[in-house]
């Protein structure tokens, strides 16, 4: 009787190739999958918190370097307030990934007040 499995696919040594006669068998893990979905859908909610709120960031601090007529107090306190939302997006990606909020990350909320005051005066 012909095997309808042509003859290169009967070769030891290529594994790599699909084998009708002896399928691999699939281990699932559903507690796995799970997991890795929810680590990935951590990833996504923080990433797309923290952009959202950094946006609006970079929007204050572009609205004080604009601002030409405006006193300078004005300037400032839209880029303190760029400071404190940035502080902002931290602690939401912090709070996302279950960590600590009060922790050393918050500094980098400081970052846009300052690069923001830079543009601002120079």
């Amino acid at each position: 009787m012909a095997s309808s499995v042509p003859p290169r696919r009967q070769e030891k040594g290529r594994g790599h190739l699909l084998d009708m006669n002896a399928p691999r068998r699939i281990v699932k893990d559903p507690e796995k999958d799970a997991r890795d979905l929810a680590r990935v859908q951590r990833w996504v909610m923080s990433v797309l918190a923290c952009t959202t709120i950094l946006h609006l960031v970079v929007g204050l601090v572009v609205a004080a370097v604009m601002l030409d007529d405006a006193p300078d107090t004005s300037k400032v306190g839209l880029n303190v307030i760029a400071g404190i939302f940035g502080t902002i997006a931290v602690a939401t990606g912090l709070a996302i990934h279950g960590r600590r909020i009060l922790s050393p990350w918050l500094l980098l909320g400081v970052i846009p007040t300052a690069v923001g005051l830079w543009l601002t005066f120079r």
